[in-house]
This record gives structure tokens, sequence and C-alpha cells, in this order.
């Protein structure tokens, strides 16, 4: 199989992907055309249908497994696929596991690392809050180790999640070496549960798509209720402790117009919404440098960082 990641522009393409968006669209012209987005383990590409109604192009879907055949493109910076043919594939054509993208770390030893920085929260209640979802309960622990932390743009791959959340809690601890005043329990705690939420955002692979709690509700409510949900089923739990670590998950997108429904108004919250912001941001260029391959020249303007983008010289 020719994997998305090894693309170059004049390929000739004759492969099965998934297709994770179609739709149908009109050129200036009046010319009738279709937008495909075609996904394997490795990443994604986008495609265009010219002539969605000739005979080389027969019916498929959103979620379906399609023979391909076309050429690759450059089109304003970004590699594209220029569809000749298109049919659903047979199910002997093809191995599912060849299109779940999956972080390229170890998982388990992700997952160790992250639990071996949470020992360094001291206070008992946050303790406990951690042990209830991250050590006791087997369902949640292997929900989380598989899940992506986005749709697109940072970190959508299996595992994604908790490749992100070890990152955050990563800078997060450097951050209270750095700032020896943020209380280190609080943040490190608001780390490991900011994304939380996104378990019932996104959907599972191979969809990875946003439920409707996802588009009602968002990540960030729901992950403040189920800390919520955790604090108030431990005896005792400070209310004030519950309501200072709902606020770091409430404020961690930093501004309203990014989407927290609160402000930053505790310095944790405020370290928390920089190490997030830190991560996925330089994930989201790696992966834009990792999409352009060979590419040394300028890539061209990406919407994301709204700026044009170059690897460095050294990359």
């Amino acid at each position: 199989m020719k994997y998305i990641e090894t693309f170059r522009e004049g390929d000739k393409i004759n492969d099965v992907y998934l297709c994770k968006f179609k739709q149908s669209a009109t050129t200036k012209n009046g010319k009738d055309y279709e937008n495909v987005t075609f996904q394997d383990k490795t990443g994604t590409v986008g495609a265009k249908i010219w002539e969605p109604n000739s005979s080389g192009i027969n019916e498929f879907g959103v979620m379906d497994y399609v023979f391909v055949s076309g050429d690759v493109t450059s089109y304003q910076g970004s590699l594209q696929l220029n569809v000749r043919r298109a049919r659903k594939a047979q199910e002997n054509e093809y191995v599912v596991s060849d299109y779940l993208p999956v972080s390229e770390k170890n998982i388990d030893d992700m997952y160790e690392e992250l639990m071996t920085l949470m020992r360094q929260v001291e206070n008992p209640y946050l303790q406990k809050l951690i042990r209830m979802y991250y050590v006791d309960n087997s369902s949640f622990i292997d929900a989380f180790k598989k899940h992506s932390a986005a749709k697109t743009v940072h970190h959508s791959f299996a595992g994604g999640l908790l490749e992100h959340t070890l990152g955050v809690v990563k800078l997060c601890v450097f951050y209270t070496q750095q700032y020896p005043y943020l209380n280190k329990d609080l943040l490190l705690t608001a780390a490991l549960f900011h994304d939380i939420g996104k378990l019932k955002e996104i959907s599972n692979f191979p969809e990875n798509d946003y439920t409707d709690d996802g588009q009602l509700l968002g990540h960030i409510v729901m992950g403040s209720e189920l800390v919520g949900f955790g604090c108030r089923h431990i005896k005792d739990f400070p209310r004030k402790l519950m309501s200072e670590l709902q606020h770091c998950i409430l404020a961690h997108h930093g501004e309203l117009e990014f989407g927290s429904p609160k402000k930053p108004a505790l310095a944790e919250a405020m370290a928390l919404n920089y190490a997030d912001n830190t991560d996925a941001k330089l994930e989201t260029m790696r992966e834009v440098l990792k999409g352009a391959g060979d590419n040394p020249d300028w890539l061209g303007y990406n919407r994301l960082f709204e700026t044009n983008l170059r690897k460095s010289s050294e990359f």
C-alpha cells in the first residue's frame, strides 16, 4: 500500500483509502465537482473529482473504503489528489488497521510516564480523584488511551489525547519549577483532566467526528461536569478546591472567542492555558511540516497560523 505520508507531486495512485469527507460543489463557471478527503493511518489528503458523473466514478460515501486512481498534484503549497477513477473497495482489498492513525509513541509507555508524574500530587483529595478515573476505572483508561485529542488540526490520531495530555502535564511541571508560587497539585491535576471532555465530544475511530453532545455542549463544559461528578463522590472533598479545579478546565482555552466559558482568574488557569496552547500549536506545526514531505520551499499561507510557513534549514 502507498501511504499518504509518502505522496509526492507527480505520483500515480492506485490504492484503497478511507473516505472521511465528501461534498458536492460548483465552480464559478457552473461546473459540478466534488471535494473529498481520504485517510490512511499516516494522515489525510484532500482530493478533487472534476468529473463526478463520468463512468469511472462509482457511487461511494463517507466512511466507505474506496479504491482510487488519480494523480498527486500541488496546490497552494499542499499536496492534492486529482481523482480519475473511484469505486467502493471490496473487503478483501484492504486491512482496517492500515486506516487508523495512531501515535508514533508507545501508548503504554506514555501512560506509565503520565501516572509517574501525577504521583507528585500530594493533596489527598486530588489523588483520590486521579485514582477514581486513571487507576480504578478500566473502561475509562482503555478509552483514554485510544482516543484522539481532536477531529483535525492536532493530535487527531488514536493515542492523541494521551500524548497531548502528557505534553501539557510535562509543561506544567516545568512551570511549577520555574514559578514556585504556582499551586503544583492544582495545576497538574487540572492539566491531567483539562481535555477529559474529548471522550464525549468526539466519537471513536474510524469516525473520529463530533458527537451531538460535542456540538451542543463541547468538551470544556462536559469535562468540567465529569470532574465535578468525581469530586462530589469523594467524601468531604473541599468545595473551594473543586471550584478552582473546574475553573482551570473552564478557562483553559484562555479567551471567550476561543470557546472558554470563563477567562483565567487563577494563575494556575493561566499556566494551563499557555501549556495547552503551546503543545497544540507546536504539534500542529510538526504535522504541517511532516505533511510537506521533502519540500524545502515556502509552503504557502496557512489559515491556522495566519502566515506563510517554511521549514528551517536544519529541520
